[in-house]
C-alpha cells in the first residue's frame, strides 16, 4: 500500500503536468457548458461553479467553502477576501489562470520586497488541502464572480458518487 505522502506527491505531479494543458483564466466566463459526475467546467475546461436560481450551488462549490474555512482562511480571511497576512483570492482569481492556482498551492510562493513579505508556504504534501483544490478553486471563483456570497451556502446538491470516491482514494481510505 502506498503512503499518503507518496499519492500526494504523485498527485502534485500529475497536477504540475496538467499546466501544459490550456485552461482558461479565471478572467474568462464561469458559465458552465458541461458536467462530469457533479463537477463542472467551463468553455475551456477549468472547472467552474453552477448555482441554481434559487441559490442553491453545486457540491463542489459547498465542499470548496468548507475546505476553504477550514485551511485556507487563517491568512486570506474569510471569504476570501484577503487579510494582513495574505492577498484577496477574490480579487486574485479575477485574473489567474486556474494552472497558475494549482501550482501555488502545491508548491507555494515567496514575494520579499523591501515593502514586504509575502510567503505562501507549499501545500503540496497535506491532504486536507491537495485531495480538495478543485472544490476550493470552484468556491474561490463562484466568489470571484460573485455568483455566491460570503456566507456558508444555506442549500446545496448532494456529494455526487465521483467525488466521493477521488476523497477516498485521495485520502487513503
Amino acid at each position: 500500500m502506498r503512503s499518503i505522502s507518496t499519492g500526494l506527491t504523485v498527485l502534485a505531479g500529475v497536477m504540475l503536468l496538467a499546466a501544459g494543458i490550456a485552461y482558461a483564466d479565471g478572467a474568462g466566463s464561469p458559465t458552465p457548458v458541461r458536467s462530469d459526475d457533479g463537477e463542472y467546467f467551463d468553455k475551456g475546461g477549468t472547472p467552474t461553479f453552477s448555482i441554481a436560481k434559487d441559490g442553491t450551488a453545486d457540491w463542489y462549490t459547498y465542499s470548496g467553502y468548507i475546505r476553504y474555512t477550514a485551511n485556507c482562511m487563517q491568512c486570506h480571511g474569510p471569504a476570501g477576501l484577503g487579510s494582513s497576512f495574505a492577498p484577496s483570492l477574490v480579487d486574485t482569481l479575477k485574473s489567474m489562470s486556474y494552472t497558475d492556482f494549482l501550482t501555488i498551492v502545491a508548491n507555494g510562493k515567496k514575494d520579499v520586497s523591501a515593502a514586504q513579505d509575502l510567503v505562501m508556504p507549499s501545500f503540496g504534501t497535506n491532504p486536507n488541502v491537495m485531495c480538495y483544490t478543485d472544490p476550493i478553486y470552484i468556491y474561490l471563483r463562484a466568489r470571484s464572480d460573485a455568483a455566491i456570497g460570503p456566507q456558508r451556502p444555506d442549500k446545496h446538491a448532494p456529494a455526487p458518487n465521483a467525488f466521493t470516491k477521488a476523497e477516498d482514494a485521495c485520502m487513503g481510505s
